[in-house]
């Protein structure tokens, strides 16, 4: 008989060692190692679904089949996917507990049940609890099938023998399969029960929602290497206290990364919300200091959302720099560039930041109008309300184009705004309803603009 093997296995990243280490030299993490007692595989793993053996083929032989999308009855979720749910595909979702992924799949999983088989297995919840939620959303119950299991080998037999269209994991972390003999959530425990899953979904062409928790830092739990194994990975955001939920793709082989799907959260479940601009736009009737509007771009989709910044006497010899929703390196490269090239200084003022709405700006677009935001609170002059401003800060004081510009203005023509201030390369030929627009090719030009307004 084979004997058990004593190991110790990084729980962020998989490393095994020999022996204990307080770091781990694969991903740098400390305390992260952990023992664990593995027992060796058997001399093949559960495939009963699979006997073949796969052969080599040219590309000119390969024949290309048109991708079949299914609607989960969300245009949000619809949008993130990259136009709805492939067959055969592995679909990761993330998120804080209690955020609502459950409830998202679960409205998702009601809608596809009239139409075809699903399957959804809960290794958290009991099927009471499954239900009671499902009734109070007031979701169709008459075709929606539940498996309370965390055994992976009895979840697939389940499914060779049922043969659902749609597979739901609620989640991956409490799965535990036979070849281990670790306790489930742990590193080895993951990544095989995922490749016995993903595996499964690619031969029989079953859709697989995988859910998996996250850590403290905000990172999906588990192996790097999960999210290596799946086709699309998508992340919740927001906050407990917030209404609106937003679902962004970071991974997807199916379509584009980085869209953005925003629902609200109600006594009915997530309702999707299809006029985002509206949301982040909702500010004070009468014009305040350090506030400007700017138009960012979330994957195919142009939105409006709402700059704040805060320009104080800081009273400490390292005045803060603190932003929210916008990356605090990248202000304070702007703070630095504002002085090189206007000789306005910050030196020694507290700058804060916000992004309203909880949302969080990544594209260099917002560089533009977070400058005139601090500006405007730093001479204490409110901006006009109809003035929507993007573009792109180079270190030496250039204003860059944007990609998308059109879309933007055209976004900011249909909320009424008036004046627009952009890169001189997004100027556009044709007037949009009556918008005025001011290019500009440098920092200096633009703070011009400012100080005439």
């Amino acid at each position: 008989m084979s004997k058990n093997k004593l190991t110790f296995c990084c729980q962020t990243c998989g490393t095994l060692f020999p022996k204990w280490t307080g770091q781990c030299t694969g991903c740098g993490e400390w305390n992260t190692i952990a023992e664990e007692l593995s027992t060796p595989a058997p001399s093949s793993r559960f495939n009963g679904y699979s006997g073949t053996q796969a052969a080599m083929t040219r590309m000119t032989d390969v024949k290309l089949q048109e991708e079949i999308r299914l609607s989960s009855g969300s245009q949000e979720l619809d949008r993130v996917l990259g136009g709805g749910i492939i067959m055969g595909s592995a679909i990761l979702i993330g998120g804080d507990p209690g955020i609502g992924k459950s409830t998202l799949l679960l409205q998702a999983i009601a809608h596809l049940s009239q139409q075809m088989k699903v399957l959804y297995v809960t290794g958290e919840e009991s099927p009471q609890q499954v239900t009671l939620r499902a009734r109070r959303l007031g979701l169709p119950e008459n075709h929606l099938w539940l498996l309370a299991d965390t055994h992976i080998e009895n979840i697939l037999a389940h499914a060779q023998k049922e043969t659902p269209r749609v597979l739901v994991i609620d989640s991956i972390q409490t799965m535990h399969t036979t070849l281990l003999s670790s306790a489930p959530g742990s590193v080895g425990q993951v990544r095989e029960s995922a490749m016995q899953l993903v595996s499964y979904a690619k031969q029989t062409g079953t859709a697989l929602f995988l859910v998996g928790h996250v850590t403290k830092e905000g990172n999906l739990a588990g192996p790097r290497v999960l999210e290596h194994m799946v086709d699309t990975v998508l992340y919740f955001e927001g906050e407990q206290d917030n209404r609106y939920r937003m679902i962004r793709a970071v991974k997807n082989r199916f379509g584009a990364v980085n869209e953005l799907g925003i629902f609200a959260m109600t006594e009915k479940g997530l309702r999707e919300v299809s006029h985002p601009s509206a949301i982040f736009l909702s500010r004070s009737s009468q014009p305040a200091s350090g506030s400007i509007i700017t138009a960012t771009k979330e994957g195919s989709r142009p939105m409006l959302v709402e700059v704040q910044a805060l320009v104080d006497q800081s009273h400490i010899a390292n005045p803060r720099r603190l932003s929210v929703g916008l990356d605090t390196q990248r202000l304070s490269m702007l703070l630095a560039v504002l002085h090189r090239h206007t000789g306005i200084s910050t030196h020694s003022m507290d700058v804060f930041l916000n992004v309203v709405g909880g949302l969080q700006i990544s594209e260099p677009a917002a560089d533009l109008p977070t400058v005139f935001a601090i500006l405007s609170s730093l001479r204490n002059r409110a901006l006009p309300h109809d003035l929507i401003i993007f573009g792109e800060l180079g270190l030496s004081g250039e204003i860059r184009p944007v990609p998308g510009g059109q879309e933007r203005l055209k976004e900011a023509a249909k909320h009424g705004f008036k004046t627009a201030i952009v890169p001189h390369a997004n100027t556009v030929k044709k007037t949009l309803d009556g918008m005025k627009i001011l290019p500009v090719q440098t920092l200096k030009e633009a703070v011009d603009h400012f100080d005439m307004m």
